[in-house]
């Protein structure tokens, strides 16, 4: 079989041995396992649902990110970025999704993201075209953020994940430091392979030191059916409120800024041309995905950033890979038992890959930032006003609580906040011409009233 032009020109075409993308596709479900099975707990818990009902929600939300990153991956007409982007369900969600849970449950959630699915899926065209707005000072910003933002996350399961009797333990963490130190060892000491296998062989190998101390719990992997087909509408006909829905189509503004940005941010980690088209072709699979999970009993999807770190950090740029990924997930979807054996793996081993995860994440962006001109601009500004409103979130989650919803929802989340005022100076001080002037840099040497520049003094 012919190889295409487009398979050898793009390095996402790759396609690797069946074994490897194997074992690679499930490397990336293993690193974003926990974020999935997070937010259906969590509202699951808001809305008062048995645990029967939120164990159907966790199921349901594997079995749709399945099939959200094959979409997304392999791509269907104008759907999907062809991209190594893995789909799972949107953490920018779940405090909106909660507070609409605490007041009617569950039928009201799924009944506003199918409509603002539907404004989302409009929208992704038009919201595609702002692509022009974000050059390197922009995307680089935001994949800092990106990074930066997801470190808490990380910290608290390497103290062994919110809500634990023994939070912050030194054996939780120093079982996360052990994961660690697999990890960077296998890096170091070898190449190929088995250094791209690393953060996957230090899950396996922490996970087998946590269970020689008893640290982890598989009594409750027999509890349930072993395989299970998810229901539709399994909590009956969706209900439409016209808060609700407003509230949930600026929440999906939020996840199409987020997908954008890691859509982006995959572009360049991979090194590939991302265009306008491209971006729409991904937003589409998106919110395509997003209006079809209510049917499934499941949330909105987005891109998921802690992959793009796994991207950056194994190198392997293979779609097909990630795709694969997707195929485990959808599997684990169907297979309750396999999903419950991989729950089990101990937060602070999963606390401890994170840091390497999110932490290149954050390499990648500054990574683009070096490629900023920052000599006679306000280039530096931008950066440093987008970068401290995107940590505003992390260093103080209470910070916009006072401010109308509307604010914030899309500042609660660093990711969008960082965007959004990234974008926006971006398009004052380097889109608008008018009224600029040269050497408006912080870095531009003093000049005197002549215009001369005035000598440092040693």
């Amino acid at each position: 079989m012919a190889t295409s032009t487009a398979a050898v020109e793009r390095p996402e075409d790759e396609k690797l041995p069946l074994g490897r993308t194997f074992i690679y596709g499930l490397q990336h479900i293993l690193t974003m396992y926990g974020g999935v099975i997070a937010p259906p707990l969590i509202v699951g818990g808001a809305a008062g649902l048995s645990a029967t009902d939120m164990g159907l929600l966790v199921t349901a939300g594997l079995f749709v990110s399945g099939l959200a990153t094959i979409l997304q991956t392999i791509g269907v007409g104008p759907f999907g970025a062809r991209l190594p982007i893995v789909q799972g369900l949107s953490f920018a969600s779940v405090s909106t999704m909660t507070a609409i849970a605490r007041d009617g449950g569950v039928r009201p959630i799924f009944g506003a993201i199918i409509v603002a699915g539907l404004i989302g899926l409009a929208l992704s065209t038009i919201f595609a075209r702002l692509i022009r707005f974000f050059p390197p000072v922009v995307t680089g910003t935001i994949i800092t953020v990106i990074g930066l933002s997801l470190l808490p996350t990380t910290f608290t399961w390497s103290m062994g994940g919110a809500g634990a009797k023994d939070l912050g333990s030194m054996a939780n963490i120093g079982l996360a430091g052990l994961t660690l130190l697999i990890i960077l060892v296998i890096s170091r000491l070898f190449q190929g392979a088995v250094s791209r296998l690393s953060i996957l062989i230090g899950i396996v190998v922490g996970t087998g030191i946590a269970a020689c101390f008893g640290k982890v719990d598989f009594s409750r992997v027999g509890n349930g059916p072993v395989f299970a087909l998810p229901p539709v509408m399994h909590f009956g006909t969706p209900t439409f409120q016209i808060g609700a829905i407003i509230s949930m189509t600026i929440v999906i503004l939020v996840i199409m800024t987020e997908t954008t940005a890691d859509i982006l941010a995959i572009g360049e980690i991979v090194d590939t041309p991302v265009d306008a088209k491209r971006v729409a072709a991904g937003l589409r699979a998106d919110m395509f995905s997003t209006t079809v999970a209510p049917a499934f009993s499941a949330f909105p999807c987005s891109a998921f950033a802690q992959n793009v770190g796994l991207v950056a950090l194994t190198g392997i740029k293979s779609r097909y890979v990630v795709a694969m990924g997707g195929g485990i997930l959808a599997v684990l979807g169907l297979l309750p038992v396999v999903g419950r054996v991989i729950a089990a793996i101990p937060y602070p081993v999963l606390g401890g890959a994170g840091i390497v995860l999110f932490g290149s994440v954050a390499a990648s962006g500054i990574k683009t930032l070096s490629r900023v001109d920052f000599d006679g601009n306000l280039n530096m500004v931008i950066v440093a006003v987008s970068l401290s409103m995107g940590m505003i979130p992390v260093a103080a989650p209470k910070f916009w609580d006072a401010f109308p919803t509307a604010v914030g929802t899309i500042m609660h989340s660093g990711i969008s906040a960082a965007a959004v005022v990234a974008v926006l100076l971006n398009i004052l001080f380097n889109e608008i011409k008018a009224g600029n002037r040269p050497d408006v840099s912080v870095f531009a040497a003093a000049r005197d009233e002549r215009g001369n520049p005035i000598p440092k003094r040693d």
